[in-house]
């Protein structure tokens, strides 16, 4: 029987299973504004090592992202997540043990080879009725977001006390914590129902040419580069250049987190109601593009890092609502999991280039050259976003003309 609302048993296995993510990125996300930091802490650790540390999860990820979920389709969503969450653990854990960088990135890695997400937007998808399923989806997207904005707050706090191997340990703490509420509170899912209408070769290259899939695909790919790049040099110049102690960087990151939703909520809002989602997609990439010009050029006092720090942040984080929607609603429903697939695919080898790169830029040429890279592939990413959304007008026109 359907109802207007979801039933208790989806919304307790929604806020369960965005209670799962919660655990699983917040680890992941503390160590970004502080791992290049942390030179002094590993044996032969270099600029360009710290960043391959802080990108190579990415890389672990979109490898083993599709046979996680191909894996949880034959043995169950549940075991699939608990061993995923076993091996973040023990990355985790070989990070806190390690003395040289080199364990530093094996660990790193098997932090990323523990890839659940996949298997738990399946078990999502598993727990909840078709019509609520968008709902359970922006559950999680919301635990995302907010472990993003804590992590960037409590991760320079405890840094400065337990530092970059106590946040390794506390990743430990909570890949545990995770297994237990997954084991516990998450409901298991009904018998699995056999896909009657799995996709096809053909389906899936309609899902590599999709002009408007492959818009949403670079566009998490870049925003995921710049965003990994970024936090190579933030971090640094905050410390360096502006001599603010680490124990206060999370009052600048609160401070521009804060004031980015004064863009990002409007974006929102008006994106969705005025269909002008297009529009602000571009406009993002240009605010995107403002904040990587500020801080290549204009980053010489504390108060104009943070106003661009609030342009990047706004621009991100209404990126990190829109797209994935967007891609839910664009794909047909026997191709979803396919483009969910290719765009987390994306996402992923963005995160692992921008560490390599942005650390590769600082080590052979300075902080500013970080953001002129980052600068250059947002001008690069605006370019195609253009020119596939006017493919993808007159693509629609074509349609229209034959339609008539």
């Amino acid at each position: 029987m359907n109802s207007v609302s979801m039933s208790a048993a989806e919304l307790k296995a929604a806020l369960s299973l965005a209670s799962v993510f919660f655990l699983r990125m917040l680890p992941l996300f503390m160590v970004l504004p502080v791992l290049s930091l942390s030179k002094n802490t590993y044996m032969h650790a270099t600029p360009q090592l710290l960043g391959l540390a802080l990108g190579i999860y990415g890389l672990t990820q979109a490898s083993l992202q599709i046979p996680f979920g191909m894996l949880s389709d034959r043995w169950g969503r549940k075991p699939i997540i608990v061993l995923g969450l076993i091996i973040f653990g023990i990355g985790s854990l070989i990070a806190a043990t390690a003395d040289s960088v080199h364990g530093l990135l094996i660990g790193r890695a098997l932090q990323g080879a523990g890839a659940v997400a996949a298997a738990l937007m399946a078990l999502a998808a598993d727990l909840t009725r078709k019509e609520f399923r968008t709902k359970a989806m922006a559950c999680i997207g919301v635990s995302i977001g907010a472990a993003f904005s804590i992590a960037f707050i409590l991760g320079p706090i405890l840094y400065a006390y337990i530092g970059i191997k106590g946040l390794f340990y506390l990743s430990v703490c909570l890949s545990i914590l995770a297994i237990i509420t997954l084991l516990t509170i998450v409901p298991s899912p009904p018998k699995k129902v056999q896909n009657v209408n799995p996709p096809n070769l053909r389906d899936i290259k309609s899902v590599l040419v999709n002009t408007s899939l492959i818009k949403l695909d670079i566009s998490i790919f870049s925003s995921h580069l710049i965003l990994m790049a970024n936090f190579v040099a933030i971090p640094i110049t905050l410390r360096d250049s502006m001599q603010l102690a680490t124990i206060s960087h999370w009052q600048v990151y609160l401070t521009a987190i804060f004031i980015s939703l004064f863009i990002m909520v409007p974006f929102i809002m008006f994106g969705e109601r005025l269909k002008k989602e297009n529009l602000f997609l571009i406009l993002s990439i240009l605010l995107i593009m403002l904040s990587q010009i500020g801080l290549a050029l204009f980053g010489l006092s504390l108060n104009l890092i943070i106003i661009f720090l609030v342009l990047f942040f706004g621009a991100f984080n209404y990126l990190e609502a829109l797209l994935p929607s967007k891609v839910s609603k664009t794909t047909q429903k026997n191709t979803k999991g396919t483009a969910l697939g290719v765009y987390s695919t994306s996402q992923f080898i963005g995160i692992f280039i921008g560490g390599l790169a942005g650390g590769f830029f600082y080590q052979q040429f300075s902080l500013t050259s970080v953001h002129l890279f980052c600068l250059f592939i947002t001008f690069l990413w605006l370019l195609l976003i253009l020119f596939f959304s006017k493919n993808e007008n007159l693509g629609k026109n074509e349609l229209e003309e034959e339609a008539v």
